[in-house]
């Protein structure tokens, strides 16, 4: 992944769609994309960046979030649709995905099966899950889905992957290595 210029500012080379589809169906990936929670990043009317948790579903090609119709995040992803997530573990060495994409909104009517997939995994029993679905149903009349295609991946996993930063701090310092020996 190298940088290229743009009127003077060095931006991120985009990524091959195969080079994002190997990133994604590397095991670590696998596993982080059956997470339940993802931070959503993206930036407000005004200007300052906003990061939020938000449940999230991986259907094998998109990013689904599922929010409600009045949510305050709409007006932000309708002006500005470019959004960034971070899925990770909550243990060290942490696992991180860093996906970045363009988010699509979809209204619907109801209540979409994403919405109760992604709420699915909590732990209810049966008789629980009944009644929260009823209340979901009662709730809302519509759901906004939030459609996100990757367009640049990243796994850390500081075994064989690391920050870009510390792969370049690595890189210099083999160089210096070499260039004493």
């Amino acid at each position: 992944m190298g940088l290229s210029r743009t009127a003077g500012r060095l931006r991120p080379r985009g990524m091959e769609t195969h080079e994002i589809a190997e990133i994604l169906n590397r095991p670590i990936s696998r596993e982080l994309l059956a997470r339940d929670l993802t931070r959503l990043a993206y930036v407000a009317l005004d200007g300052t960046p906003r990061s939020i948790p938000i449940a999230f579903t991986w259907n094998g090609a998109e990013i689904v979030l599922c929010t409600t119709k009045n949510a305050p995040k709409l007006p932000h992803l309708r002006a500005n649709p470019m959004v960034a997530l971070t899925i990770d573990t909550e243990v060290h060495p942490p696992k991180i995905l860093l996906l970045r994409g363009r988010a699509a909104l979809d209204v619907v009517d109801g209540i979409p099966d994403e919405y109760l997939q992604m709420n699915g995994s909590y732990e209810m029993t049966d008789e629980q899950r009944v009644e929260w679905e009823a209340e979901v149903r009662s709730l809302y009349d519509g759901m906004v889905r939030i459609v996100i295609t990757p367009t640049w991946a990243k796994l850390i996993d500081f075994e064989t992957t690391l920050p870009s930063a510390v792969e370049e701090l690595v890189r210099q310092r083999a160089e210096r290595q070499n260039a004493v020996a």
